[in-house]
């Protein structure tokens, strides 16, 4: 595996990233020389657990401390207080100390759930990450951001709490669902359309052959996106400034996400967001009309256009006084007329 490493300024210290094809020695060998005295558990979700946690397993039966795994349902709803009390009180019960090393092996609801728990346990344990979709490998892992969701909001609970490594495998991709594929495409195209007028070319053209999943493409999309997502990190760790430029397209779709109970996924989420940001940047900011057509036809591209409006407002109203009537549904005109009306003003 090579290594691009992440310096934080406000520890001094320097976090290795390695990507390569496979999980080859180098976590055995970065765990003994940095942990090898400490208890080591596998947080994963269900979902994971059933393609990776053999292999993984077999791997890390070599540490004379190695514990297991510890599994809980797939899905963003397992984001959630109750799900972190649950794998707390299951690495307390299994005497995990300070000296407890988590492996949080899955997407981005492990990444967020496993590394909220190594921040609070004990006022904070080693966390390596093992990402294993496209979202989290190009995006979420890298950066500390780490928490559950909240009734009222996504995210709404958390810290930063920066991993002693990051081991992505591009292989991981292999037995990835292609709804899962696509939805980290949507945030392979976010980095694009900020950055990278190279990685825009290269999903322009090459669409066939990143849906295919070739591993050589692939590669070179998920390096360059960790780049970009090491740059920005290194400028502002704690989202002070200049890394909400990382939240393009996430205002509409986080809130896509939760009117939706997260039926809707992140990715797709975050494309519709990112279609309504190029619109207000086109009539705001003279963004030009013809890369908000090219970016609508590179979402559609790869299918990640999915987001109607129809799929998202079902309200809780009120049919008389004390009487509510649940879930109904809203079209588009129905709330623009509400949300303008002048008895808001």
């Amino acid at each position: 595996m090579n290594i691009l490493p992440l310096s934080i300024k406000s520890t001094s210290r320097t976090i290795p990233v390695y990507l390569g094809r496979e999980m080859d020695e180098s976590l055995i060998d970065f765990i003994r020389e940095n942990f090898g005295h400490y208890a080591v558990f596998i947080i994963g979700d269900a979902n994971v657990a059933f393609f990776h946690r053999r292999l993984l397993e077999e791997q890390l039966r070599v540490l004379p401390r190695f514990r297991g795994t510890l599994t809980f349902p797939a899905g963003e709803l397992s984001k959630s207080r109750r799900m972190k009390n649950v794998l707390e009180d299951r690495l307390l019960r299994r005497q995990a100390g300070r000296d407890t090393l988590i492996l949080a092996l899955g997407g981005g609801v492990t990444g967020d759930l496993a590394g909220f728990v190594a921040a609070t346990l004990h006022r904070g344990i080693p966390l390596i990450h093992l990402p294993t979709s496209l979202l989290a490998q190009v995006d979420s892992s890298i950066g500390g951001k780490v928490g559950i969701n909240h009734p009222l909001g996504k995210n709404l609970l958390g810290a930063f709490y920066q991993p002693a490594a990051v081991f992505t495998a591009i292989s991981f991709l292999k037995t990835l669902p292609q709804e899962e594929f696509l939805n980290g495409l949507a945030e392979v195209i976010k980095y694009a359309l900020l950055f990278d007028q190279k990685l825009w070319n290269l999903l322009e053209k090459q669409k066939e052959a990143i849906l295919n999943r070739d591993l050589d493409l692939l590669e070179e999309v998920i390096r360059a996106c960790v780049q970009w997502k090491i740059r920005v990190v290194e400028q502002d760790e704690k989202e002070a400034h200049y890394r909400s430029v990382l939240n393009l397209g996430h205002t509409v779709g986080h809130a896509i996400e939760l009117l939706s109970n997260y039926r809707i996924k992140h990715g797709f989420a975050v494309a519709a967001g990112l279609r309504v940001a190029a619109v207000l940047s086109r009539n705001l900011l003279n963004f030009p009309e013809s890369f908000v057509q090219r970016l609508n036809h590179l979402l559609a591209a790869y299918g990640v256009d999915l987001v109607r409006w129809e799929q998202i407002p079902h309200f809780t109203l009120l049919k008389a006084p004390f009487s509510p009537e649940l879930f109904y549904p809203v079209t588009e005109k129905e709330f623009q007329d509400a949300f303008l009306s002048p008895a808001l003003r």
